[in-house]
Parts: C-alpha cells; sequence; structure tokens
C-alpha cells in the first residue's frame, strides 16, 4: 500500500493556507497545489472562499491553455490545482527576449477566452520554467466579463500594459514603438486605481497584513 501524500506548507495568513502536496514515495515529488480557505481568519473566510471561486472559475475556463495551472477540484472551501515547474520572474530572470514574445502569446490566449487576470504585475505571479517559457500563477482577482465590452478592453489592456512594465525592466532595449504607446496609456480603470484603490490596498496588504508585491518568492510563488 502505498503513503499518503503529505503536505509543505507555503503559505498560511488570514485568508487560509496554501500547501504543496506531495508523494512520499517519490522523495517529496509535487503532485498538486491546495489552497485551504477553512484555516482563513473568522474576519475574512467569506471574502477568502470568494476569492478562491473567483480563481476555480477562471482556471476551469482556461483549462485548455498551456502555462497555466490545471483545476483539479473546488468544494466551496478547497481548491486544488495542478503545480507548476518554474521560479518566480525575479528569482529567476528571464535569459533572452523570447521570454517576452511567448507572453504576450499567452496573454492573448488568456483574452481570447474571456478571461483577464488583474495582477500580473507581481513578478511572482510569472514564472520561469525549465525550458525558459512563461506560466502564469494567481487567479485569484481573475474576471470573466459577460461581454467583451469596454469593461473587458480596459481590464485587457492592464493586463497587456503590466506585462510590458516587465518587459521594460529586463529588456528595455527590445519594446516596440507600439509597446512604449501602450506603456504610456493607462486604462481609465487603471487611473482611477491608482489614485483611489491602490493606496488603500497598499495600506491594508502591507501595513495591516505585512504583505509585499514580490512575496511568495520561491516555492512560495506557487501560493
Amino acid at each position: 500500500m502505498s503513503a499518503a501524500p503529505g503536505r509543505r506548507l507555503l503559505k498560511r495568513d488570514q485568508f487560509g493556507c496554501v500547501a504543496c502536496v506531495v508523494d512520499p514515495a517519490s522523495t517529496g515529488t509535487p503532485l498538486c497545489v491546495e489552497r485551504d480557505t477553512t484555516a482563513a481568519a473568522w474576519w475574512a473566510s467569506a471574502l477568502a472562499r470568494r476569492l478562491a471561486a473567483r480563481e476555480a472559475r477562471a482556471l476551469a475556463a482556461l483549462d485548455r491553455v498551456p502555462g497555466v495551472p490545471r483545476l483539479l477540484a473546488w468544494d466551496g472551501r478547497t481548491l486544488r490545482r495542478s503545480w507548476l515547474e518554474g521560479q518566480p520572474m525575479h528569482r529567476a530572470p528571464p535569459a533572452s527576449p523570447a521570454y517576452f514574445r511567448e507572453s504576450l502569446r499567452l496573454l492573448r490566449r488568456l483574452h481570447a477566452a474571456g478571461i483577464v487576470h488583474n495582477d500580473l504585475a507581481k513578478e511572482p505571479n510569472w514564472l520561469v520554467t525549465p525550458l525558459q517559457g512563461p506560466a502564469l500563477l494567481d487567479f485569484q482577482l481573475a474576471m470573466r466579463p459577460r461581454t467583451r465590452g469596454w469593461l473587458f478592453r480596459a481590464l485587457a489592456h492592464d493586463d497587456l500594459r503590466h506585462l510590458l512594465k516587465h518587459k521594460r525592466t529586463y529588456y528595455p532595449g527590445r519594446l516596440t514603438a507600439r509597446q512604449r504607446a501602450v506603456l504610456e496609456r493607462r486604462s481609465p480603470i487603471g487611473t482611477l486605481w491608482a489614485w483611489t484603490g491602490k493606496p488603500v490596498y497598499r495600506f491594508v496588504t502591507r501595513g495591516l497584513l505585512g504583505w509585499a508585491d514580490r512575496e511568495g518568492a520561491g516555492d512560495r510563488s506557487q501560493a
């Protein structure tokens, strides 16, 4: 009889805990990632479940998209999704501009499926795979608008703009004129967020919760 799967804690906060489920029979080979909202603080439990449900819906819609985790299970409290091999972008910088060409293709696949990520400014949400390709994590803020109207277009523009900001960090000389124009034009939603929501978000996440935009380096990037 094979041993029961073990768990390696990746992250614990007010919204629950995230663990890597490992196979003890093969020296801890990752099997999947488990997000448990039952471990959330009482005041954050409803929001934790809502965010996990949003991630589950996004992953289900992206089931055929490479570079995105597969949804394995969601029972309203615990979410399981596949493990992705790779390192966060800021820990393993892309070795060539080809990474960003592939990242653009990946982002187009997301948008073609009707999904906007909404959290691509965080480098830990971008993985560099062993083959130097891109992969995406953390779909808790993802949305699937009912139509591809102005809201979808604005959010998709901001997804693209955040990706291009990373390209500007690592390969500024490889930005095209069109990409520079995108970087210079923030969407109305992005502008409103920068002036109103972002200061509150930073106060809550950094001041009250002790988070940082790059939190999740290493294995915690899978959280």
